[in-house]
Parts: structure tokens; C-alpha cells; sequence
């Protein structure tokens, strides 16, 4: 039983923080990841196994997106521990700023080049840095990933497994600059991985330490350079502190008629066209394509990608080659869907607490409707198409099936389940987003009713027939928690996908 003042506003926390989380369709071990903790920090923060620290409440507030609600509750739990030990309580000096990373760092500026040259790609940062948190800076981190072919995941990954990126062959520089004289900045491998690197940049170097104290600024820039053959047509900015402007140049031979265009994604929304023009000049024989933006919001990512309409002629394309063959499931995989193995294809969805989640449900079916959307880029799709929010790694029970005639309205389910069913039934071959290298012969009923919500909280029951109810059925099993294979009669095979001849083909009734 809680007894004292702290110990009800570490409770009011918890409580908060669990608050914020579901309604973000997120599990703990979800949150900690996007958090950068442990992945079981946070389940003993909202089990009272561990008190809250700044840090953790900072990014919380940043990931998500809680309009100042934990922000608030870990103020009152501070001011109440500050109070019991004695000491006095500092305010952060920024007010309102949700600094996600402990650090209090905010980017007021961050200039990011890439050039392409003969031998490859030079990367050049700058970003202007100020301390707004509490504790002197030591260092920071900065990452450097590498896919050669995007569109093609698999093929990617064996690519850097033979030819994994080095740091040698980086040549990483770094430097600090603080209005005078440029010092070089010392730096310390902390993931070394095939196609990813993390680097602690430090701030010190053979004369000495600078760190980074609060209230100051500083200007950090670091350079590297990647070899044509490990790096893709793209270059991608992640937004992981609060950032007041970020500019991005890419610089290109003009010989090779580059195209360049953008996408931006964020933690609440979708894939989508980068929301600000990319402009071009050309100067001395180099194509300039400059792009920015002010004041990003957190996790968000930008991506410029590029092809050359005229390739020099020992150019290997940027796709995938001619004869490689790309896995169906590597297609699916590269634009998000999880595949077969992932334990949350095999979880229960969590129902939605309509009304009161409507903006949650509306996000989450968003989503889905723009993965449906980019799937008419990979497969016809002739017998209709659904997916579930499982599938794109969201644990919430709502699912959107796309009817085979493109003029029916696609049907959104919340909250469904199966009330009634036909005692006739069928087989059908169905295929599986998160299960794309195969088919499967799989007996549905007929008909369904299925009772499902509305945005307002009401439910209804809503008859479906023949191929929609098949596609409504298979959805409904994702909220379940099941796949197509547990229905299918043992010992019938499944078809490779390569073998199926029905493709492009609707079922027969």
C-alpha cells in the first residue's frame, strides 16, 4: 500500500507513462527500444521496480509525445525527492524542451553533404550543438549505415556480408569548433557491424578535454567516405534530438543526369513525399540539389534517393541485377511487413477503448491503407488484398481489406470478431504478406457476420460472402494471433510461390 507523497507520485508516473503507451499501440519492450533502454527498463518503471531519472522521463515525453503529461508527473515526483533529501531542485533550461537522450542536446543547425566522386561517396556533418540540460557533454554519437541495393533487402545483406563496410576504409575525421581555431576530436567504436557503425565522437584529443558544458554551443563536424560499391542510390537523416533546422546537399556529376527525389516518415505518419521542394542549380559541371527544413519533429526520417539516367558504362545499377532473383517475402519485408517468425504475429491484438482512442484507431488504420497503397507497386492483387496491424509491427486489433473490385470501398475492421458462420465452406489457395514465398490450400466458411466497432464506439454486425469474407476471415485470424497454415488440413502441402499458377487469377465461386 502506498504510504507517502513520493511514493504516490512515483505511482502517478507509472501510471502516466502506461497511459501514454498503450494509447500509442506500443509494449513496453517497444517503447524501451525507441527509448534506447533496456528492453526491461521500462516494465520495472511501470511496475515501481525502479524509480524514474530525469533521463528516462525526458525521453518518454520526446517518444511519446505526451504534450507535457510525463514531463509533469516526473516533475512532481522530483521536486517531492529533492524536497526529502534536502537539496534544490534545478529546472531544466529550456522549459518545455523534451530532450530525448540524457545529454540535453539540442541541433540548432545541421548541414549534411554527400558527394559523389570517381572512387565513391564523401559524407561531410556539421551540426551546431547547445547544451540545454543539466551535466557537461563528453561525447557524441553518430552513426554511418550502408545499403547497396534498398529496393532489395535480401540481396543486400548477403552483399555486405562478403563485403562488409570497415572502418579503415571510412577514414572518419573529426573536429570541434567553437569560434576559433578547429581542434580534432578523438572517437571510439561502439557497434561495429557488416553495413552499421556507431561512433562515440570525444570530445578531447591528445592536448586535452573540452567538454560540452551546459548553456554552451559548439560546432562538431565529421567526415567519412564510402566506396561506390557498398553505397545505394539514397541518403537518409535521422532525426534523433530536437532539431531546429536541417539542410541536405547532395552534389553529383552532371554528366550522369541525375533525378532526384525525397520521402519523409515520422512515428505518426506513413511514408510519404518529403513536404518541402528539393531545388537544383548547376555549377562547374556538378548538380546541386539542395533541400531543408525547420524544426523536424522527433524520429522523424528524410530520405533523398537518386538514379542516373545516364550511367557511365562500367556502372553497376543500382536494382537489382538482371537474373538475380528477388524472394516475394524480401519485397514485403522491404516495406515494412513483418514477416513469419516474429512473435507478435502470434500475440492477441489489444482492443481499442473506443472513443476514447478514435485518434490512435484513425492513425493506426492510416497506416495501413498506405502499405495497401504501396503494395499495388509489387503484385497485382487480383483477388483482393488485407492487412492487419500485427503485420506492421502494432499490436492493436484493426485491420483494412481491399475487396477485388477496385470501385468497392475498402473495409475497416476494429475491435472484429466472428459472431455467426455459414456451415458451407470452400478451399482456396491464400497467400500471406508476412508469408509471401508460399501458398496455401485453406477451407473458409461461405459466409461470416462479424460484429466489429465503429469510430464512436458503437458496434454493428456486418455480413460477408464468398472472397471477401475469405479475405475478411484471414485478416481477423492476424488479430487472433493465428496464420493461414494452422488452418490448412495436415499433410496437405504448401506451393511455392514460384509453382503457383493462379496468380493475378481471382478465386472461382
Amino acid at each position: 500500500m502506498t504510504t507517502s507523497p513520493i511514493e504516490r507520485a512515483a505511482d502517478s508516473f507509472a501510471a502516466e507513462l502506461a497511459r501514454h503507451r498503450t494509447d500509442r499501440g506500443l509494449s513496453k519492450k517497444q517503447l524501451a527500444t525507441l527509448m534506447g533502454f533496456d528492453p526491461s527498463y521500462v516494465s520495472h518503471v511501470e511496475g515501481r521496480r525502479h524509480r524514474p531519472t530525469e533521463d528516462f522521463a525526458r525521453r518518454a515525453e520526446a517518444v511519446l509525445e505526451a504534450s507535457g503529461a510525463i514531463w509533469q508527473r516526473f516533475r512532481e515526483y522530483d521536486a517531492l525527492r529533492h524536497t526529502r533529501s534536502g537539496g534544490a531542485h534545478r529546472e531544466p533550461p529550456v522549459a518545455g524542451q523534451w530532450l530525448p537522450p540524457g545529454t540535453g542536446l539540442v541541433v540548432e543547425r545541421e548541414l549534411a553533404s554527400l558527394t559523389h566522386a570517381d572512387d565513391g561517396y564523401r559524407c561531410v556533418i556539421r551540426r551546431e550543438l547547445y547544451n540545454a540540460g543539466t551535466e557537461p557533454v563528453t561525447r557524441y554519437l553518430v552513426r554511418v549505415a550502408v545499403d547497396r541495393y534498398p529496393n532489395d533487402p535480401g540481396r543486400s545483406n548477403r552483399h555486405h556480408r562478403e563485403h562488409p563496410l570497415t572502418f579503415a576504409e571510412l577514414q572518419l575525421r573529426a573536429y570541434r569548433d567553437d569560434g576559433g581555431e578547429r581542434e580534432p576530436m578523438h572517437w571510439r567504436a561502439k557497434h561495429d557491424r557488416d553495413a552499421f557503425k556507431e561512433i562515440w565522437l570525444l570530445f578531447e584529443n591528445a592536448e586535452g578535454r573540452f567538454p560540452l558544458y551546459p548553456g554552451d554551443r559548439v560546432t562538431i563536424e565529421y567526415a567519412y567516405r564510402v566506396g561506390r560499391e557498398k553505397w545505394g542510390p539514397w541518403f537518409q537523416r535521422a532525426v534523433r534530438l530536437p532539431t531546429r533546422h536541417l539542410a541536405v546537399r547532395l552534389d553529383l556529376p552532371v554528366e550522369l543526369d541525375p533525378q532526384v527525389w525525397g520521402v519523409e516518415t515520422s512515428l505518426s505518419s506513413e511514408e510519404g513525399p518529403l513536404r518541402t521542394q528539393i531545388q537544383r542549380h548547376d555549377q562547374g559541371g556538378r548538380a546541386l540539389f539542395d533541400w531543408s527544413t525547420d524544426d523536424p519533429p522527433l524520429n522523424a526520417r528524410y530520405r533523398l534517393q537518386w538514379r542516373f539516367r545516364n550511367q557511365p558504362p562500367d556502372a553497376e545499377p543500382d536494382g537489382p541485377a538482371t537474373g538475380v532473383g528477388v524472394r516475394a517475402s524480401d519485397r514485403m519485408r522491404g516495406i515494412g511487413v513483418v514477416q513469419r517468425g516474429d512473435d507478435l504475429l502470434r500475440q492477441p491484438a489489444r482492443q481499442f477503448d473506443l472513443p476514447r482512442q478514435e485518434r490512435t484507431a484513425r492513425d493506426v488504420v492510416d497506416r495501413l491503407c498506405a502499405t495497401l497503397a504501396r503494395l499495388d507497386e509489387l503484385h497485382p492483387f487480383r483477388k483482393g488484398v488485407g492487412i492487419a496491424a500485427p503485420q506492421l509491427g502494432h499490436g492493436w486489433a484493426a485491420a483494412v481489406v481491399r475487396p477485388a473490385d477496385r470501385a468497392a470501398e475498402p473495409v475497416v475492421l476494429l475491435n472484429p470478431r466472428i459472431v455467426d458462420s455459414a456451415p458451407d465452406t470452400d478451399e482456396q489457395y491464400e497467400g500471406c504478406l508476412s508469408f509471401f514465398d508460399h501458398r496455401g490450400l485453406v477451407p473458409r466458411p461461405l459466409r461470416i457476420d462479424v460484429e466489429h466497432a465503429q469510430w464512436d464506439g458503437s458496434r454493428l454486425i456486418t455480413s460477408f460472402e464468398y472472397a471477401v469474407a475469405r479475405l475478411v476471415a484471414h485478416e481477423i485470424d492476424h488479430l487472433e494471433g493465428r496464420l493461414y497454415v494452422d488452418r490448412m488440413a495436415p499433410g496437405v502441402p504448401l506451393v511455392p510461390v514460384e509453382e503457383y499458377r493462379e496468380s493475378g487469377n481471382p478465386w472461382r465461386y
